[in-house]
């Protein structure tokens, strides 16, 4: 009778032994397959959008009309080569021409004109597009012998005089427009009125 209860002990030992067992490995099971789901569930990190070749992403200078690789200004920056238009021709003025108002005066003796059009791709975001323009024509000898409008990202400017803006020629003027770009690009227009359009560099900054 010893033996019997002493193996009925034994057995129901190894019973609750193997309950046991089964009770944690059902738990662990459970655990994992719920971080399993939590995983699965979780959303992978956006990857980066990758940058075109040959573009660069803001901040960006370009400065038109220039041929070369490229025009470093008195502050260190690098000006692209002339590139976004996708018509109009391009001018140069003599390497010693002196213009007022402005630090970088080679800045302005290159120049595109007869231009309809602007274009660069960019992130969607918020910019400040900065506008370069000098009238260094020597046809052009008072106001109103060169007028022209201009949109940027919607924005318009209308009846747009270097000349008259400046007060001369050979004075650097620079207008500064923010814009919100949604199509992933920077779009300006240019209109020709009296003479044809002219622009000798564009910047596209990220807003502070």
């Amino acid at each position: 009778m010893q033996n019997i209860n002493h193996a009925l002990s034994i057995g129901s030992a190894a019973a609750i032994s193997a309950l046991t067992v089964l009770l944690f490995a059902g738990c662990k099971t459970g655990q994992e397959q719920g971080a399993s789901q939590a995983t699965a569930a979780s959303p992978a990190p956006a990857a980066a959008t990758p940058t075109a070749p040959g573009i660069v992403a803001p901040p960006v200078r370009i400065k038109a009309g220039l041929d070369e690789k490229s025009f470093t200004d008195s502050e260190g920056n690098t000006w692209l080569s002339d590139r976004g238009f996708p018509d109009g021709d391009e001018g140069e003025r003599a390497p010693d021409l002196a213009i007022a108002n402005t630090k970088d005066p080679g800045l302005y003796r290159t120049e595109r004109y007869g231009m309809t059009s602007f274009s660069y791709p960019v992130p969607n975001g918020k910019y400040i597009v900065k506008l370069h323009f000098a009238e260094t024509y020597d046809g052009v000898t008072g106001p109103g012998q060169r007028v022209f409008s201009f949109t940027v990202q919607g924005k318009e400017f209308k009846d747009f005089d270097v000349y008259a803006k400046t007060g001369g020629l050979d004075r650097a003027y620079v207008e500064t427009v923010p814009i919100e770009v949604t199509n992933g690009k920077v779009d300006i227009t240019f209109t020709q009125q009296v003479e044809n359009p002219e622009i000798n560099g564009i910047e596209i900054l990220p807003a502070p």
